[in-house]
């Protein structure tokens, strides 16, 4: 196995050069859980990974809970599927409250606070109902307490990992969230082991070849978590020594190579980057800072030509039209330039849209 065959299985899948399903919650339950922070970039990366979806059959997804918004690892928005994300957030949420303590202390909020709003939300959003971010708000500082400096979001964030809350449907353009358990039926409970052991299996089968730092960056598991992990369902994986590094990956997973035209706009925070700790296989280091941002990690979206990224693209809309600009850090062939205005189109049928290649 080269590294090049790293990458090109890790697009496979991931389901970009391969699509196995038909509908957004299989891709959210088969990659384990998708970033999200970015709403847009999330739904288009959802929708990459299939055939002919639009833009709105995301959204009836969320609106019909096949899909699930919420904070289940690294304390960053996630899409997941509504049958994983009561395990998953008991497994992987302790140690990210843990890790959050001198940040709690600094907002000044304690487990009394926590306790507070929780009993206000759970009176606000109880027989269903939904509320905005800003609705969420106005309860708090109704009750004396402030959400300034971002405090209100750290708030939810701490009790959407409780399980109390989550997101649910959009109200106009806004995000709104419910009570978890109003919004999502009750599911099937794993013990420590049953739930690391399907976590492990989930990210090899989908995001293999990968590496157990890649594993425990991607979860917020400890070495000693993904370790155990690995050990219990040995028998469903395979390594391999890839220039001293070993990889993992799930046993029987079929790969096909595609053509080497074959090009791909990937979102802001896609997984086949974010969800490892070593990029350097898919993005040469001299390109590195054209995608990836000093504050918040990867911001851009990128352009994937032969399995490697290749540039960066960005969007901006005008009256019936999306511009799609591209900036490419080599020169390429015809037939490549080609294959882009092709995945720009698909982007423009997903919202749509008419595309314009810049």
């Amino acid at each position: 196995m080269t590294r090049l065959n790293i990458l090109q299985q890790r697009l496979y899948n991931q389901q970009v050069t391969h699509q196995s399903f038909k509908e957004p919650g299989e891709v959210v339950a088969w990659l384990g859980a998708i970033q999200a922070q970015d709403y847009h970039a999330a739904k288009w990366a959802i929708a990459l990974r299939l055939k002919g979806v639009a833009d709105t059959d995301i959204e009836h997804a969320i609106a019909e809970k096949r899909i699930v918004r919420t904070w289940p690892m690294r304390r960053t928005l996630h899409f997941v599927s509504p049958q994983d994300i009561r395990w998953m957030l008991q497994l992987l949420t302790p140690r990210v409250v843990a890790r959050s303590a001198t940040l709690y202390r600094q907002l000044e909020v304690d487990e009394k606070l926590f306790s507070k709003c929780k009993k206000l939300f759970i009176k606000a959003l109880q027989g269903g109902k939904q509320l905005t971010r800003n609705e969420m708000y106005e309860i708090l500082e109704k009750a004396k307490i402030s959400t300034a400096a971002q405090r209100g979001l750290h708030i939810l964030c701490h009790l959407a990992q409780e399980g109390l809350i989550c997101f649910s449907a959009r109200k106009g353009k806004q995000p709104t969230f419910a009570l978890l358990d109003e919004w999502v039926p009750a599911s099937k409970t794993l013990t420590n082991d049953e739930a690391l052991a399907l976590l492990t299996k989930k990210y090899f089968t989908s995001h293999g070849p990968a590496t157990i730092n890649d594993f425990a960056w991607w979860s917020g598991l400890t070495i000693a978590q993904v370790k155990r992990g690995i050990e219990i369902i040995k028998a469903d994986l395979q390594n391999e020594i890839v220039n001293g590094q070993q990889y993992w990956t799930a046993h029987g997973i079929a790969f096909k190579k595609t053509a080497t035209r074959n090009v791909y706009l990937l979102p802001s925070f896609d997984e086949y980057l974010v969800a490892y700790k070593d990029r350097s296989l898919a993005v040469d280091p001299a390109y590195t800072k054209n995608i990836f941002g000093a504050a918040n990690g990867i911001f851009s979206p990128v352009i994937v030509i032969n399995s490697k990224i290749e540039g960066t693209w960005k969007r901006s809309f005008q009256k019936g039209k999306v511009t799609i600009e591209t900036r490419l850090f080599n020169e390429v062939s015809k037939v490549k330039r080609q294959a882009i205005v092709t995945a720009a189109k698909k982007y423009g049928r997903f919202i749509a849209s008419s595309a314009v290649l810049v």
